[in-house]
């Protein structure tokens, strides 16, 4: 295995800083369920990562504040039988998460108003519905 995991061009983890857990999995797999600790659990300490410059380390501790865990990011895996498979599904997770959270801020909307020709077509348009339903009243009665 490399030394890093990759999370974008130009940003990876050291798997030093990566902390694994394992245990039984609930789930598909018979009798081995029992036997296999096959359900893994990544663990990132993202408060105190090398690993992130100092601006992106904070927009990503602001942007997943709900998912961590005494400033660590937690990640499981268990919907596969082996726990080679789950290992790549967290990291695939922890991936995920770490360019969800450094993402560059979306641009703010520039409010914009409805052009003087969709105003007045949005007002003819009501004069005709009205126009219909005042001549129905006079039918009625």
């Amino acid at each position: 295995m490399d030394a890093y995991l990759q999370v974008t061009g130009s940003i990876a983890v050291p798997r030093s800083e990566l902390v694994w857990r394992f245990s039984r999995s609930s789930g598909p797999g018979g009798q081995s369920v029992n036997t296999a600790d096959s359900r893994a659990e990544l663990r990132f300490n993202l408060a105190e990562t090398e690993a992130l410059p100092e601006h992106l380390k904070n927009r990503a501790l602001d942007r997943l504040r709900s998912r961590l865990v005494d400033g660590a990011l937690v990640v499981t895996a268990s919907e596969h039988r082996s726990q080679l498979a789950n290992r790549r599904a967290a990291e695939a997770r922890l991936v995920a998460l770490l360019v969800n959270g450094i993402a560059p801020p979306a641009r703010t909307r520039r409010p914009t108003r409805p052009s003087r020709g969709a105003v007045q077509a949005r007002l003819d348009a009501k004069r005709r519905r009205s126009r219909t339903k005042r001549q129905r009243r006079g039918l009625d009665e």
